[in-house]
Formats: C-alpha cells, structure tokens, sequence
C-alpha cells in the first residue's frame, strides 16, 4: 500500500486515506445567490471586517497620540502593542466567524481560497467586496469619534516607510501574506486535522498568531497591510495623497503572496501537481 499523494509501482494513486477532502468547489454557483446561508455570510465577513478595523485603527491612533507625549514618549502600547491588538482581532474574529462564513476578513485569504477551490468565484468576489466595504465603515466610525486625531495622526493608513524601497516593500507584503496564506492552508487541512486528531487544533490560534509575527517584521517597512482591506479602508476614509501613493503596493503584494502560498501547499505539500500527473497517467491507459 502506497501512501496517500504517492504513485504506485503501476501509476496509480493510492485512494486509502483516513480523512476525505471536500470536493473542489464550482466556478459559477448561481444557487449560492438564492440561500440565506450566503447572504448571512456576506453579513458576518462585512461586521467581521468592520470590528477588525475599528479596533486595530484605534490602537494605531491612541499609539501616536500616547507616543507625542513629549514628557514621556515611550508611553503606548508600542509596536508589540500594535501587533498584538491585529493578531488578537484576527484570532477573535476568525474563531467567531469561522462557522459562518469561514472566517476570511482579508480578501487575499478568500483570492487564496479561491484558487484552491475552496470557494466558488460568486462567493470570493462578494466576500471581497463586503470585507472592503466593512472596513471603509470601520474607519469611518474611529473618524467619527476621534475625527482630530484621527486626521492629525493619518487614519493609521499603511505607507512605505523612509529608507526603504518599493521594492522591499512590496517584497515585506508578498513574503508576509505568504506566511498568512501558508498558516491558513495548514490549520485548516483536513489530512493534519485527522493526522493529529489526538491534538485539539485551534485553527484561529495560529492564524492570529502568524498575523501578530508579521507585524513585528513589517510595521516598521509599510506598517503591515498583507490584507488589502485593512489598507484600502483607511486609505478611502482619509483621502489624501499620502495614502494612496503606494496603494498598489497593498494589493500587488498580496495577492502575489497568496499565489505563492496556494501554490506551495496545494501543489507541493499536498502534492496536487503528483495526483495530476497520476490521474493523467491512469487516463491514459484506459
């Protein structure tokens, strides 16, 4: 008996495996749009998204404000601070949502998704635009309660920092959603899942984490996006040049990230390219 993802001696692929993936979903579902349970979904990423950036946009800014403090300029939450309020966020949200609707929050996750089939493309670009439009009313309500600090402090848009590149920018983004991606596929693979079912695993837990590393890497080169929402949000709500002047880096970077992730784990680790190839071969000989 050969294991699950290796070609036997005559070609073929074991099918004896202790899990069962769920079958790829359809590029087109139209039926999607007549069910409760998407538009519900729809809901939970748009309020998921909306909480996400508004706790996450008031820690930036109360960071600035405690930080201006010319008495005492190191109080604050600090970058640690900051990455734990956006990691934290994640891991809360996407263990509340995560029956729902998946719990994506970020649409780099749901292109990601996407292109592993996990979803349909009706669901992933709806997602993309519910999870844009919770975040830009997100923002909307810090801007609302703290309107002078929110502008005196930039709306906590994300921006390439001084001394670096757009290049390295763009390159912080790709390899930090990578990581994002990566973790997603992992904790949620039903093979690891029934490989170690003696283990409890808490998929939000290290998602939330893998956002919390992340930031300590990146918010000093762009401030972390690796979400484009979570840039595209601020950057709409406070509307002026600096914010939009790298915009593309946010959404390039991403998007890029979850490629390569998909492609990692779909193709490599899970050895999609392997079954593929052992489907051809069997088809042939037929």
């Amino acid at each position: 008996m050969t294991k699950e993802g290796e070609i036997g001696e005559q070609g073929s692929l074991s099918s004896v495996k202790d899990y069962a993936d769920p079958p790829p979903a359809p590029l087109f579902d139209p039926v999607e749009l007549t069910k409760w349970s998407f538009y519900r979904a729809l809901i939970a990423e748009f309020i998921a998204t909306l909480l996400f950036l508004y706790v996450t946009i008031l820690t930036v800014i109360g960071y600035k404000y405690q930080s201006d403090n010319p008495l005492d300029p190191c109080s604050g939450v600090g970058i640690l601070g900051i990455a734990w309020a956006f990691g934290g966020m994640i891991f809360v949200l996407v263990y509340c949502t995560a029956g729902i609707s998946g719990g994506h929050i970020n649409p780099a996750v749901t292109f990601a998704l996407f292109l592993a089939r996990k979803v349909s493309l009706v669901r992933a670009v709806a997602y993309m635009v519910a999870q844009c439009l919770g975040a830009i009313c997100g923002v909307g309500l810090v801007k609302a309660f703290q309107s002078a600090h929110y502008m005196r402090y930039m709306g906590g848009v994300n921006e390439l920092q001084p001394g670096y590149s757009k290049g390295t920018g763009l390159g912080a983004e790709i390899i930090g959603t990578f990581v994002l991606v990566y973790t997603v596929f992992s904790a949620t693979d039903p093979k690891r899942n029934a490989r170690d079912s003696h283990v409890p695993v808490l998929a939000p837990l290290p998602i939330g984490f893998a956002v919390f590393m992340v930031h300590l890497a990146t918010i000093p080169i762009t401030g972390t996006g690796i979400n484009p929402a979570r840039s595209f949000g601020p950057a709409v709500i406070y509307n002026q040049k600096a914010a939009w002047d790298d915009q593309w880096i946010f959404w390039v970077g991403p998007f890029l990230g979850a490629i390569a992730a998909t492609v990692y784990h779909q193709l490599i680790l899970r050895a999609g390219a392997v079954k593929a190839l052992g489907s051809f071969r069997s088809g042939a000989r037929v």
